[in-house]
């Protein structure tokens, strides 16, 4: 790749993983101190601004073109910390997610804190590091954005408005006592059965094209959205949640007539 500041990237690479790796320890403290592992969950996206907001500021004198950086930092920056804040409001008077109760008690002799911080708090702040590749690497690159950059932000833009949008529908189904055991079927949700999670989909494969500034840069950072969308669609995201939904009444018919993933009209597959 000419050009490219590969010594300068590689330090900043480090700077981005201690971000994470803050992140994560400062919340694995508050978790300890309230018994609750589920704020993590918030940490998520915090996790992505530090690292936006770290590399932004340790490539300013890399030759990286400015635009490109300060919206890289910008993108990122809005999608995670509005998804930390519908997190943290979302589950504020809960107790522990289910799911980590679950995991917890798995736990070797008893020690769930250790159990927590290496099988959830480490794990997700490599997992922060590896798909914010593109982020780190954007930072770097010089050059206009182009057409191909302003077309991920377009990208970006309809994953943002779905996970908005369809949080706040959701949001708004549940606050609705006669909606109380029932499936969410309306709004983007008639469209997708997920599209939170095809939100996300969409900003990271928009970022990724923000920061990819040339082929060589797309080859060495395009593993960021590739794990996400794995994550999303295979790993932690859509399949564990319908596995967990699959004994709810009218699950399965709502299923059959609606996309999975990919927004669609009402079908299914």
């Amino acid at each position: 790749m000419s050009g490219f500041p590969w010594g300068e990237w590689a330090v900043g690479l480090g700077w981005a993983a201690g971000a994470a790796l803050a992140v994560m320890l400062v919340t694995f403290a508050v978790a300890v101190r309230v018994g609750m592992h589920r704020v993590v969950d918030v940490a998520w996206g915090v996790g992505f601004a530090a690292v936006a907001g770290v590399s932004y500021a340790v490539s300013g004198a890399s030759g990286g073109d400015d635009g490109r950086r300060l919206l890289l930092l910008v993108l990122t920056c809005v999608w995670g910390l509005r998804l930390a804040f519908h997190i943290a409001w979302r589950g504020r008077g809960h107790g522990e997610d289910p799911r980590y109760e679950a995991m917890l008690a798995k736990a070797p002799g008893g020690r769930r804190n250790l159990y927590a911080l290496r099988m959830v708090y480490l794990l997700q702040g490599a997992l922060v590091w590896l798909v914010s590749l593109p982020v780190q690497a954007g930072m770097y690159v010089s050059g206009g954005v182009g057409w191909i950059g302003w077309a991920g932000c377009a990208v970006w833009a309809v994953g943002l408005y779905f996970e908005a949008v369809g949080d706040r529908q959701m949001a708004r189904f549940k606050a609705d006592p006669a909606n109380k055991g029932k499936i969410m079927d309306r709004g983007l949700w008639s469209l997708t059965r997920h599209p939170n999670y095809f939100g996300d989909f969409c900003v990271w494969w928009g970022i990724f094209l923000v920061a990819a500034g040339s082929w060589p840069v797309a080859a060495v950072t395009v593993a960021g959205p590739v794990v996400m969308s794995y994550l999303l669609i295979w790993g932690s995201g859509k399949r564990l949640l319908e596995r967990s939904m699959a004994g709810r009444e009218g699950f399965a018919e709502y299923a059959a007539r609606t996309n999975g993933f990919f927004p669609g009209p009402p079908g299914g597959r």
